[in-house]
C-alpha cells in the first residue's frame, strides 16, 4: 500500500518533514515546501469559496511557473480534477478543450483575458475565469498600429463589458466606413473573418475605467518583435494571433489623421467624449501610469 493516499496527502506529508527545503526554485528565487503548501491551501480555499467541489474539472491554461504549482496541489485539495493544456493554444484549441473536459473554472495569465472573453460564450460549463501574474503583452509599433487611450469616470459605463461593447461597435463601424468588412462579439477583439483587426482592454483602477485600443493600419512586421523575444520556428504562429489590417483589407493604407478625425467624430457623438490636444489631466495621467505599471512588472 502507498505511503500516500494522494497528492494532497504527499504535500502535506513532505511539508511537514521539509518545512524549510527549497520545493522550487524559480528566476533566481527559493521557494520552500512550507510556502508551496501554503499557496496551495489558499488556491484551494479560493476554489472552494466560488462552489468547486470534489470531481469538478478545472482548467489550467499557465506557462512553468510557481503558480501553476500553487493552483495545481490547490485542486488536488478540493479533490477536484485538474486539466491543465498547453498556453500556446488559441481560440478553437482552448474551446475545444474546455468544452470536452465541462470545465467550471479556468485558471490562466491576466494577459490571455482577452482571448477567454472572446470565447467565453461559446463554453456553457464555465462559470468562472480566475487570472493570475500582471503581465500584458500587445506589440505596437508607430508605422503599423494606431493606439488610443480613453482614461473616464466609472459612470460613463454600466459595467466594463458595456465598455467593451460600446467601444467594439464604434470600431466596426469606422472600420465598415473605411471598406473593411469587421464584426464584433465578444469583448477583447474586434475581427475580420477569422483574423484579429483590433485590440480591446479595458482596466479598472479605484474609480476610473482605462480603455486601450490597438488597431492595426498596416500590416504588422513581426520580424523587430522576433529579434527580442526568441521562439522556436515552429511555434511562431502561436506567439501572436493571426491578424490583418486594414490595408490588407483595402488595399489602402488610411491617413492616420483622418482615420483618427473619425473616430473622434464617432465617439463624440455616440459616447459624449472628446479627446483634447495638450498634456494629460490629473486623472488620464494616474490612470495611464497605473496601466503602465501593471504592464511592465
Amino acid at each position: 500500500m502507498s505511503e500516500f493516499r494522494n497528492l494532497s496527502h504527499m504535500l502535506d506529508t513532505v511539508t511537514k518533514a521539509y518545512k524549510r527545503k527549497d520545493a522550487l526554485y524559480f528566476e533566481g528565487k527559493r521557494i520552500s515546501y512550507r510556502e508551496l503548501n501554503e499557496q496551495a491551501n489558499k488556491a484551494a480555499n479560493a476554489l472552494a469559496s466560488m462552489g468547486i467541489s470534489k470531481g469538478d474539472r478545472v482548467a489550467m491554461m499557465l506557462p512553468n511557473i510557481p503558480e501553476f504549482v500553487y493552483c495545481f496541489f490547490g485542486v488536488q485539495k478540493i479533490g477536484a480534477v485538474a486539466v491543465p493544456f498547453n498556453s500556446m493554444y488559441k481560440g478553437r484549441e482552448i474551446t475545444f478543450i474546455l468544452n470536452d473536459s465541462q470545465s467550471k473554472a479556468l485558471i490562466t495569465l491576466s494577459n490571455f483575458a482577452n482571448l477567454i472573453n472572446e470565447i467565453r460564450e461559446d463554453v456553457p460549463s464555465l462559470e468562472h475565469v480566475i487570472l493570475t501574474g500582471q503581465r500584458t503583452l500587445v506589440y505596437v509599433t508607430p508605422e503599423a498600429t494606431l493606439n488610443l487611450q480613453i482614461v473616464c469616470g466609472k459612470s460613463k459605463f454600466s459595467s466594463p463589458e458595456e465598455a467593451f461593447r460600446k467601444i467594439g461597435e464604434i470600431f466596426v463601424d469606422v472600420l465598415q466606413s473605411y471598406g473593411v468588412d469587421a464584426w464584433y462579439k465578444h469583448r477583447g477583439g474586434v475581427r475580420v473573418k477569422g483574423k484579429k483587426i483590433a485590440t480591446i482592454l479595458v482596466s479598472e483602477i479605484e474609480n476610473l475605467l482605462t480603455v486601450n485600443v490597438v488597431l492595426f493600419l498596416a500590416h504588422l512586421d513581426t520580424r523587430d518583435l522576433f529579434k527580442v523575444v526568441w521562439v522556436t520556428p515552429e511555434i511562431k504562429d502561436k506567439v501572436l494571433e493571426p491578424s490583418t489590417s486594414v490595408e490588407e483589407e483595402t488595399g489602402t493604407r488610411p491617413d492616420t489623421g483622418e482615420f483618427t478625425d473619425a473616430l473622434m467624430k464617432v465617439l463624440k457623438n455616440r459616447l459624449d467624449i472628446e479627446i483634447e490636444p495638450g498634456s494629460m489631466k490629473r486623472d488620464e495621467l494616474f490612470g495611464y501610469e497605473k496601466v503602465l505599471s501593471l504592464a511592465v512588472k
